[in-house]
């Protein structure tokens, strides 16, 4: 009989592994891939932004906000952080967000591996979970054509995005079977994909904006920060930090919107800017005078949509000509009628409802010594490590419990 079995080596696994060793506890981690932390390796272009200065509600998005205000508290946030002290991470802090000082995401896994080895959790790698049932009060564990029976039972295997790091999803029908609610899981921080058929010719430009997101005309939503228009529609972190909204909302046959303003430098209606701004270039046509400050994609972007050419004046056009033009400079919109799959998001919207775990300890409402921990869960969080505090807290307070039944 195992005390702990882990199922799912990623950042909540592996935390709940090192927490749950303790009083010679004999704790297994089974994970499928043949490394652990795959996806680990992959979060901030490699460089692992593990956490986040600011860690407000207004960052996460869950169907159960009451229980998220429960989970991203003052304490377990700064237990979080005690921990990474405590395994040797350095932070580097840019514009709040935590990396590991050496800027490489294998400091942050090689740090919890090493704890973990150090405490001596086992490991078996290339295990991939056919079925888990409970008899009495332990579990049975299929797996590889073995079977593993132990007292507590931790699912961390992840949700369905990123595939190609080995998250299949397969902990929600796990956890269906034990009467669990999943709230349907959809694609987040993913980009976002339009029919418009301008989308070739703005392809690969990048612009500082003001993303504004409409749902059946009502506004929901804003970010700034960099957007890429791409071939297929639109993508970067404050497209990312919208896709959420986008989601559930086209899941629910709303119709999406988002509007961008490419001048947000601008504070006051565009028209007089613009009137000034081209007194001051009078011998530049159009084109060349909105390439003053626009890519020269966008800009015949902007003038194809605002049926103008690039080789008129601008003082010769007519006022509704203007007010055509700086609409599309402040308010281009753009209507979104999918989501790339979950082969390219980050996370999931959706999962376990939060109501049915026990917020201080991630133990199943249902099932008596099950926990749930990471993306399973129906919690998501912005781009900016909000995403792997989730784990991190989730796999540390599972861990503490377990660990605890044994004093």
């Amino acid at each position: 009989m195992i005390d702990v079995i882990i199922i799912g080596g990623g950042a909540s696994g592996i935390v709940s592994a090192i927490f749950a060793k303790r009083n010679n506890n004999k704790v297994v981690v089974l994970e499928r891939n043949s490394k652990c932390l795959k996806k680990l390796l992959m979060t901030g272009n490699g460089k692992c932004n593990y956490f986040n200065e600011v860690y407000g509600l207004n960052n996460y998005h869950s169907e159960d906000m009451d229980v998220v205000d429960k989970i991203i508290s003052d304490n377990n946030i700064n237990s979080a952080k005690e921990f990474f002290d405590s395994i040797g991470i350095v932070p580097k802090i840019k514009n709040g967000y935590y990396y590991p000082f050496s800027n490489q995401a294998s400091t942050i896994r090689n740090a919890l591996l090493l704890e973990a080895e150090d405490r001596g959790v086992e490991i078996i790698y290339d295990s991939l979970v056919t079925d888990i049932k409970k008899e009495n009060n332990s579990f049975i564990i299929s797996c590889n054509n073995t079977k593993y029976t132990c007292n507590n039972l931790v699912l961390a295997s992840g949700s369905y995005a990123c595939s190609k790091t080995g998250s299949d999803g397969v902990g929600y029908s796990f956890l269906e079977k034990f009467g669990h609610t999943i709230i349907e899981p959809l694609p987040a921080l993913v980009q976002l994909v339009s029919n418009g058929n301008y989308l070739k010719e703005w392809d690969g430009v990048r612009s500082d904006v003001r993303v504004e997101l409409f749902e059946d005309d009502k506004y929901i939503d804003y970010q700034e920060g960099e957007i890429q228009l791409t071939n297929y529609g639109v993508s970067g972190i404050c497209i990312f930090n919208l896709s959420h909204y986008v989601t559930r909302g086209l899941n629910n046959k709303k119709k999406e919107v988002i509007k961008i303003n490419f001048v947000p430098f601008i504070e006051t209606l565009i028209s007089p800017w613009m009137d000034n701004y081209s007194r001051n270039n009078p011998n530049k046509k159009l084109g060349e005078l909105l390439e003053g400050f626009l890519n020269y994609k966008l800009v015949n972007v902007i003038l194809k949509v605002s049926n103008l050419s690039r080789d008129i004046y601008y003082k010769d056009l007519s006022n509704e000509e203007k007010l055509r033009l700086c609409k599309n400079l402040r308010s281009f919109p753009v209507e979104i009628v999918s989501t790339k799959s979950f082969d390219s998001c980050q996370v999931c919207n959706g999962g376990v409802k939060l109501s049915e775990i026990n917020p201080n300890t991630f133990e199943s409402n249902i099932i008596s010594n099950l926990f749930i921990t990471g993306e399973l869960l129906d919690i998501n969080g912005n781009c900016g490590g909000y995403n792997l505090t989730v784990c991190w807290i989730s796999g540390m307070l599972a861990g503490k419990y377990i660990g605890g039944l044994y004093d």
